[in-house]
């Protein structure tokens, strides 16, 4: 997966309380195995008009300031709902980066991290004021540091954020699980090569 370390980048406010997977990605979507083509589907429930399929104007990743976001500023239990992996898979086909949110649901926030979307947590009142600076368009642009765990607001001010440290050094070396396990190779194929001469049947 892509490594992420530092993004500047145009921030979507979506202050949406309880925004579940079906939401993000709707089920009949989740026929794809691969990971690309699912940015068009994202949010097609809100995003399309159901009669006529044309773009809603008025949802906020369809409109011009906002098309580029690579950002979402959202609301409480963000990714609650079925554990579908297509859900993170559609946000960074879109080309979502990062979503910074009071809180989110525990197997989106493990899917997420795995597939190279850094989520942030905030308290309420930090979220309050970013969806605020979210709300000014084009010059809504934040910088997220994941190596000093700092966001900085478009008027140059700083707010802190945690991270765990195995998620922060996976996103930082653009590593998920079959990144880790190739960190490995060395050692499977020296316990391969032991197993073979201890039983060659194996390998018949």
């Amino acid at each position: 997966m892509d490594k992420f370390d530092k993004l500047t980048a145009i921030a979507a406010p979506f202050p949406i309380v309880n925004c579940d997977t079906d939401k993000i990605i709707p089920a009949r979507f989740l026929k794809t195995l691969t990971r690309t083509g699912l940015g068009k589907c994202l949010f097609d429930a809100m995003r399309y008009d159901a009669s006529t399929g044309e773009e809603n104007p008025d949802f906020v990743l369809n409109k011009p300031a906002y098309r580029n976001a690579e950002i979402l500023v959202a609301g409480e239990n963000f990714g609650c709902g079925s554990s579908r992996e297509h859900a993170p898979w559609a946000l960074l086909d879109f080309g979502i980066r990062c979503v910074i949110a009071p809180s989110f649901a525990d197997i989106f926030y493990n899917n997420s991290s795995k597939n190279g979307i850094l989520l942030i947590k905030l308290p309420q009142k930090q979220i309050d004021i970013l969806m605020l600076d979210a709300e000014n368009g084009a010059n809504a642009r934040f910088t997220v540091d994941l190596e000093d765990q700092k966001i900085t607001r478009p008027d140059g001010t700083k707010i802190s954020f945690d991270v765990d440290p195995f998620k922060k050094h996976c996103l930082l070396n653009g590593l998920d699980d079959i990144g880790l396990t190739m960190q490995k190779s060395n050692k499977i194929d020296g316990f391969e090569g032991k197993q073979k001469t201890a039983t060659p049947w194996l390998y018949r």
